[in-house]
Parts: structure tokens; C-alpha cells; sequence
């Protein structure tokens, strides 16, 4: 009779927990700050991406062979490409809604890791990556990365000429690795370039490897910001160690899917009003030929403006020659993430500064690191503008030479000029300000209703306000 009873006993004990789990979320405090946000625009952009990968995984065929194009698209009949090209036509001219998905997607990608960028400096600029959050903080790098290294492949599936280009500038990146670098090239881009089986690898990396890596980098970025809550703009009516919003239900989960409504309606309009990666006009890829002039993804641009205005060197290591691609597509790479990677560590080192904090700052508190952020950031950004230099130089009418120095003085130049106004403005706003009681997060909600102000105490301090409450309990059975 026991044995029969076991089994309803674990369904309610699963029950009970997953009430219990219910109850917690729903009890949740939410920050209200909108810069919070970006983490759920790059959430929503994301589910984006896997809904409408799926659907052009139908239809896709990751084959490097050569075939005879007899589609729709008169321009292109009678053309031999490679069978992956003919397949992204087909998706474009004859599947129902493909061009419509195909263009979400596309986009999709650009907003995800665009939120991702702009998450990860509010991140930044406001401390967020300090102790407890230094994990977190990793976890948030590696999605970066996979999420460009994602992006990157799929602008190579295609097979059209401007696609293809990148993936060849990228496989002269991986070759250039002294003494590995042949190696490498035949793992990531399945053999010498480029080869048959080219398209099925990076189906591979891009469908099935990359999303995974991301799904789980995100179901642990958000169990991370469950466990540990979220930092808090300081306020002058506010305690520390707490959060101050709205809890998850009903507040912060109708604004979320508020939100979510507003990513996906954006999202559909800008696939079908705005055209993106017409690979009907770049034609098939052929490695004899090159697309002039172009452009990669804006999440790309910076290496790409790297190589473009790199000069050339004659480097040899051990009696081996090194392309001067080595230092643009992958000594340069390396260093942003050693550095990002290594950020939070470098601080505290540097600060002396090995404390909890649950506090977010104001980058006027905080000038020097403000300064280095900006500065590298204003790097970054002429890198990405040079990468457009042969456009620059058409649109101005002047040699592409004269606009390659330009950008290869403005390289050196406005970084160090951007995080010195930084430091000036920063320090000038903390003279003039009046400390943590800015506001910063906003008026505060009062009442009982959907938008009414919760707080919830976190870190050390919920473990000494639960041992005060537990030792007044006992008082008072006393």
C-alpha cells in the first residue's frame, strides 16, 4: 500500500517545489532603470534567431557542389554555382515568406549582438562586473564572441560572392598562425579553401554547435542573475545591499512582454521594409573574384578596418615568414578578449578594491575607469569607420591612400583625446554633482499596484537581516 502511495507523493512533492519555484520568481525584485533592458532585448532578439533559423533550415542545402541555377530569377538562369547559393535563392524567390524570414533573421542577428554590445558596457561603465559578478561577467565575453563567431558563419552559408569573400579573408586569418595555422584552417573550414565540404562545416558550427553554446551561456548568465540579483543605482532614500523595483508578477513580467511585443513587431517591419544581404545582386562566389566595394557586418567591421589599414610588414618568427594578416585577424582579436576576459581581475588588482559590491556607479564616480573605457571604445570605432575607407573615398572624390593615413593617424589620435575629455568631463560633473542622490534610477513607485516599488535585500546584508529577523522570532516565542 505504501509503494502505490510513493508515487503521489513525489508528484506532490514536485508540485509543492515547483509552487515554491513559482512563488520566488513571481516575488522577484526587478530594477526599474531601462538601461536593464538591453539584457531582455538581446533575449527576445535571440529566440528570434532560432525561431526563423529553423524555419530556413528546411530549405537550406549545405553542399559545395557545383550545380546549374534554373529558378526563378531570370538574371541568374543558366548559372553554375554552388548548391548552397542556388538553395538561398530558392529560399528568396519561391518559399513562402522566406525572403520575409530570411531578412528577419539578418536582422535579428544585428540587434542580438548590438544589445549584447550595449549590455555589456552599462555592465561596464557601471561596476557591474565587479566581485560577486566576475563570472558573470566571462559568461557575458563568451557570448560575445560566440555570438560574432555565429554571425560570421552565417553570412558565409549563402555562397554569394560578398559572403564568400569574408570567409576567405577569414581563412587567411586562420592559416596565418605560425606553426598551426594549416591545421586550423582544415578543422574550422573542413579543408583547403575552398573546399566541397566548406558549406556543411560551417552549417555545422552555425546551426547546431554556436546556438547550443549560446543557449547554455544564457541559462547560465540567468541563473547567475537570479541567484546573485541585480546591482542597483545608488539613491538617497534607498539602503545598500538592496533592490529597489517591480517584482516579477504582475509588474515586471507584463513589461517584459511588453517589450518582447515591441523586439518582434520591430524585428518582422524592418525584414520586410528594409532590404538586407540581396545575394541576387552579388552573384555566386567564385574565388577569382572579389566584391568591390564591400562591407561586413558592422560587428566585424572593426577587424576588417584593422586589416584595411594595417601597414605592410615583413615579420618572421623562427625562421618562418608571418602574414601581416596575423596581426589584424588574430593578434588584435586576441588582445580585445584577453583584456575584457581579464578586466574585472585587472581592476581590482590595480584599485586594490576586493569587496562585494551591489551597488552600480556613475561613470562621472568613476573617471579613470570611464576614461579607459571610452578611449577604447573610440579605438574600436575608427576601426569600424575605416572599414569603410574605399566607400569614404569614392563618396569624397580623393585617393584611397590619402584616406588609408588619415585613419591610420585618427587610430592613434582620437582614442587618447576621447578618454581625456572623459576624464575631464567626468571629474567636472562629480565637483559639481551632489553625490548618490541624483536619482538616477527615476520617481519611485508607491502604492500596491502592478508599477509599485519592492525592495529585496541582497549579498551579505539578507544573511544578517535574516538572522535579525529569526532572533526576534525566537524573542518573541519567548
Amino acid at each position: 500500500m505504501m509503494a502505490g502511495l510513493q508515487p503521489k507523493r513525489l508528484i506532490a512533492l514536485g508540485r509543492t517545489r515547483a509552487q515554491g519555484v513559482a512563488r520566488g520568481a513571481a516575488a522577484k525584485v526587478f530594477p526599474t532603470h531601462w538601461s536593464f533592458l538591453l539584457g531582455e532585448i538581446a533575449l527576445v532578439s535571440f529566440v528570434v534567431l532560432v525561431v526563423t533559423g529553423t524555419y530556413l533550415a528546411f530549405f537550406y542545402d549545405a553542399s559545395g557542389d557545383t550545380v546549374t541555377y534554373a529558378g526563378s530569377y531570370a538574371p541568374l538562369q543558366g548559372v553554375p554555382m554552388p548548391a548552397a547559393y542556388r538553395s538561398v535563392l530558392d529560399i528568396s524567390f519561391d518559399v513562402p515568406a522566406g525572403l520575409l524570414v530570411r531578412q528577419v533573421h539578418h536582422w535579428a542577428s544585428l540587434v542580438f549582438i548590438g544589445a549584447l554590445v550595449a549590455h555589456a558596457l552599462r555592465v561596464f561603465f557601471s561596476g557591474a562586473f565587479r566581485k560577486p559578478r566576475r563570472l558573470n561577467w566571462t559568461i557575458g565575453v563568451t557570448m560575445a564572441a560566440a555570438a560574432t563567431a555565429n554571425g560570421f558563419f552565417g553570412l558565409g552559408l549563402p555562397g554569394d560572392l560578398l559572403g564568400g569573400t569574408g570567409v576567405r579573408i577569414a581563412y587567411g586569418f586562420a592559416t596565418s598562425v605560425p606553426f598551426i595555422g594549416p591545421g586550423l584552417g582544415d578543422v574550422v573550414f573542413g579543408g583547403e579553401f575552398p573546399d566541397p565540404a566548406l558549406y556543411h562545416r560551417m552549417w555545422q558550427l552555425h546551426v547546431l554547435v554556436l546556438p547550443a553554446v549560446l543557449a547554455v551561456l544564457l541559462a547560465g548568465h540567468l541563473a547567475l542573475v537570479a541567484a546573485q540579483s541585480h546591482t542597483q543605482h545608488a539613491m538617497a532614500h534607498r539602503a545598500r545591499h538592496r533592490v529597489a523595483g517591480s517584482r516579477g508578477w504582475p509588474g515586471y513580467a507584463l513589461k517584459t512582454a511588453a517589450l518582447s511585443a515591441v523586439v518582434v513587431a520591430t524585428l518582422v517591419a524592418m525584414g520586410a521594409l528594409l532590404q538586407i544581404a540581396p545575394i541576387w545582386l552579388y552573384g555566386p562566389f567564385n574565388a577569382a573574384d572579389a566584391t568591390v566595394p564591400a562591407q561586413p557586418d558592422w560587428y566585424l567591421a572593426w577587424v576588417e578596418g584593422s586589416l584595411r589599414i594595417a601597414p605592410s610588414l615583413d615579420l618572421r618568427l623562427f625562421g618562418r615568414e608571418i602574414p601581416g594578416s596575423f596581426l589584424s585577424g588574430v593578434v588584435l582579436p586576441s588582445a580585445v578578449f584577453t583584456v575584457l576576459y581579464t578586466w574585472p581581475y585587472l581592476e581590482a588588482w590595480l584599485t586594490g578594491d576586493h569587496e562585494v559590491h551591489h551597488e552600480a556607479e556613475r561613470m562621472r564616480d568613476r573617471p579613470v575607469r570611464s576614461a579607459r573605457g571610452v578611449g577604447a571604445c573610440a579605438f574600436l570605432a575608427v576601426l569600424v569607420a575605416a572599414a569603410g575607407h574605399d566607400v569614404q573615398a569614392l563618396l569624397l572624390d580623393v585617393p584611397l591612400q590619402q584616406v588609408t593615413r588619415a585613419y591610420r593617424v585618427l587610430v592613434l589620435v582620437v582614442p587618447p583625446v576621447a578618454a581625456a575629455l572623459t576624464w575631464k568631463l567626468c571629474r567636472d560633473l562629480a565637483a559639481a554633482g551632489d553625490g548618490a542622490a541624483d536619482g538616477v534610477d527615476g520617481p519611485v513607485a508607491v502604492g500596491t499596484g502592478a508599477g509599485a516599488e519592492a525592495d529585496e535585500v541582497v549579498g551579505a546584508a539578507a544573511v544578517d537581516e535574516a538572522d535579525e529577523v529569526r532572533v526576534a522570532a525566537r524573542g518573541e516565542r519567548r
